[in-house]
């Protein structure tokens, strides 16, 4: 069963802390630049034609889990585009993301054991924001089951007052939101291929925050655009379908060829 569950960590992890207190959250005028998310929309369906022309899926599933306070309604655009390519896609179906209430993860947890048996492969999973959170844990949790995790503009780096939602987590889940133990154990990644597409001028989360130390397994993508649209912003979009492609056994790191290596930065920034 998947848990949040706290674990004790070396001296050194604590030393690494007081670093990541040093993150801010970002300041007023990107918050003001949130604002773009309706043009980032316009952007989509503007070059719906070009992502059309993506190369097909190959059919596994895929979980999309919503930021905090959202719900499946402000992912049902890159779900619907993800369908079109040629994946099962499924919403969270718990309502809006408050944060991981009670029996939130449990359910989680048993949704992705299900659609596992149903399918017969691991399945990929999605998250935006705080359900990029629930997507790297469910990873870490049951790697078995899962094919790849792929994260918009989350947070699991950093303090969580370098981001400009944390007053709303801690009084919509009613709990702090700084837990040092628990923080560190976010901070690792899952043993499988993980990917974190984020912006620097996203007005909502440090992106800092966002940005995990490259591996054989782990890569990040940079992207132009916000927070509150980055899943709807075309690029976005196109990195999340390139990397649904990736077969597992054979995953290689997000590599734009041509005039595409204008619109995207890779690696730790």
């Amino acid at each position: 069963m998947l848990t949040l569950h706290r674990k004790p960590k070396p001296n050194t992890e604590q030393v690494a802390d007081h670093a990541w207190m040093d993150l801010r959250a970002p300041n007023a005028w990107l918050m003001l630049l949130e604002a773009r998310a309706p043009w980032e929309f316009a952007a989509l369906l503007a070059s719906a034609p070009w992502l059309r022309r993506l190369p097909r899926g190959d059919g596994h599933p895929v979980i999309v889990f919503p930021g905090l306070g959202a719900n499946d309604t402000t992912t049902e655009p890159l779900r619907r585009f993800l369908d079109h390519l040629g994946y099962v896609t499924h919403p969270w179906g718990q309502g809006f993301n408050f944060g991981p209430r009670q029996g939130v993860l449990e359910k989680c947890n048993a949704d992705l054991q299900a659609l596992f048996e149903r399918h017969q492969q691991p399945v990929s999973l999605v998250g935006w924001s705080l359900g990029g959170i629930y997507a790297r844990e469910l990873a870490k949790a049951l790697p078995e089951q899962t094919r790849c995790v792929i994260t918009l503009g989350t947070p699991f780096t950093g303090h969580p007052r370098a981001t400009n939602a944390w007053r709303f987590f801690e009084l919509m889940n009613g709990r702090h939101s700084h837990d040092p133990e628990l923080l560190a154990q976010i901070r690792q990644p899952p043993s499988l291929p993980t990917t974190s597409i984020y912006s620097r001028s996203d007005g909502i989360v440090s992106w800092r925050c966002s940005v995990m130390e490259p591996g054989p397994l782990s890569e990040n993508i940079e992207v132009h655009g916000s927070h509150l649209g980055m899943g709807l912003n075309p690029m976005a979009l196109y990195a999340v379908a390139d990397r649904l492609a990736q077969q597992p056994a054979s995953w290689k790191p997000f590599e734009p060829h041509g005039a595409r290596r204008w619109f995207y930065r890779s690696g730790s920034h």
